[in-house]
C-alpha cells in the first residue's frame, strides 16, 4: 500500500514506520524534521494515499501536559486539518491516534480501579477529559465522525501507557529505568505511589494497530493489557530487575495526573493479544 505516516520520528511513529516498511508498504513520512511539518502538509498537499496514519502530536509527558497547556492545545489545529485533508483528498482508510487521556477524569479517581470501556466516551455528552491533551484527542474523535460521513473509514486506537526501550526520558517508564540503572536509593516516585496505569509495550501497540487495520476495524479500540500496576509496584519490578531493593521516596507535589487509568481490552483481544509482559519489557529496557 501507499501510506502516509505523520510523526514518524516520534516514539510510536518510528516503530510503526519500521513495521510498515517490513510489510512491504511504500511509506511517505511527514514530521517536524522534514521539509514540511504535518500541519503545513495537511493545509497544502493534495496527494492521495491508500492509508493515512496520524501519529504527529505535541505531548512530552505529564510535566508538559500540565506545564504547557497552550502548546499541547496546538494539537486541536493539527487534528482538524488532518480531517480536512482526509476529506479533500478522498483518502479511503485512515488511523487517528487518540489517547486514554480522552476518557472522563471522573472515572479515574482514587478508590477502587474502574476499568475504562470504549463506550465510556459519549461523544454527544462527553465528560471532562484530562487537560488540554485529552481535550484535543476528544475533539479529534468528534471530528472523526465528519470525516467518516464523507467516506473515510477511520480506526481510532486509544493507547494507554505505552512504553519501550527507546522512549524519551520525560515519560515515567524510562525515568524509572534510568533511576534503577543508576541504582538510586532512595528511589523517587512522583505522587503517592498507589496510583495505577495500564502499561503496553510499543511492539504490542504497533502490532495491535496493524492487526486492527488488517481486520478492517473502525472506531475506537483500547490498547492495553487491562492490568492495573501502581507506580510503587512498577518501581519494585524495575529495581528487582536491576538487582537491588531501595527505599521509596514519594514526591506528593510533583505532577501525577489521574489516580487510576486502566482499560478493558476485550475489543482489542478479538483481533490481537499482547505478547510483551511488563516484566519482559522492563528486562529489555534494563539490559538495553
Amino acid at each position: 500500500m501507499r501510506v502516509l505516516l505523520t510523526g514518524h520520528r516520534g516514539f510510536v511513529g518510528r516503530h510503526l514506520h519500521a513495521a510498515l516498511e517490513a510489510r512491504g508498504d511504500y511509506v511517505v513520512c511527514v514530521d517536524l524534521v522534514t521539509e514540511h511539518d504535518a500541519l503545513d502538509y495537511f493545509r497544502t498537499a493534495d496527494a492521495r494515499y491508500d492509508l493515512a496514519i496520524h501519529c504527529a502530536a505535541i505531548v512530552g509527558g505529564r510535566a508538559s501536559i500540565d506545564g504547557s497547556p497552550l502548546g499541547v492545545a496546538t494539537n486541536l489545529a493539527l487534528d482538524a486539518w488532518y480531517m480536512r485533508w482526509l476529506v479533500r483528498t478522498g483518502t479511503p482508510r485512515a488511523v487517528y491516534f487518540s489517547s486514554s487521556a480522552a476518557y472522563p477524569v471522573a472515572f479515574q479517581g482514587a478508590g477502587d480501579v474502574r476499568r475504562l470501556y470504549e463506550e465510556d466516551i459519549d461523544l454527544d455528552q462527553p465528560g471532562e477529559p484530562d487537560a488540554t491533551y485529552g481535550l484535543a484527542k476528544l475533539t479529534g474523535e468528534k471530528l472523526v465522525r465528519y470525516a467518516e460521513a464523507e467516506g473515510c473509514r477511520l480506526l481510532v486506537p486509544r493507547p494507554f501507557s505505552g512504553y519501550g526501550e527507546d522512549q524519551d526520558d520525560c515519560y515515567p517508564f524510562p525515568a524509572f529505568i534510568q533511576r534503577a540503572k543508576r541504582r538510586d536509593d532512595p528511589f523517587e516516585i512522583w505522587g503517592s505511589g498507589d496510583s495505577t496505569r495500564d502499561w503496553i509495550h510499543v511492539d504490542d501497540l504497533v502490532g495491535a494497530t496493524l492487526a486492527l487495520l488488517d481486520a478492517d476495524v473502525t472506531g475506537p479500540v483500547n490498547l492495553g493489557w487491562g492490568r492495573a500496576t501502581s507506580f510503587d509496584d512498577l518501581a519494585g519490578i524495575v529495581t528487582a530487575a536491576a538487582g537491588y531493593r531501595p527505599q521509596l521516596k514519594h514526591l506528593p507535589t510533583a505532577p501525577q495526573g489521574v489516580h487510576h487509568r486502566v482499560c478493558d481490552p476485550a475489543r482489542m483481544f478479538h483481533h490481537y493479544v499482547p505478547t510483551v509482559s511488563l516484566e519482559e519489557g522492563v528486562r529489555r529496557a534494563i539490559n538495553a
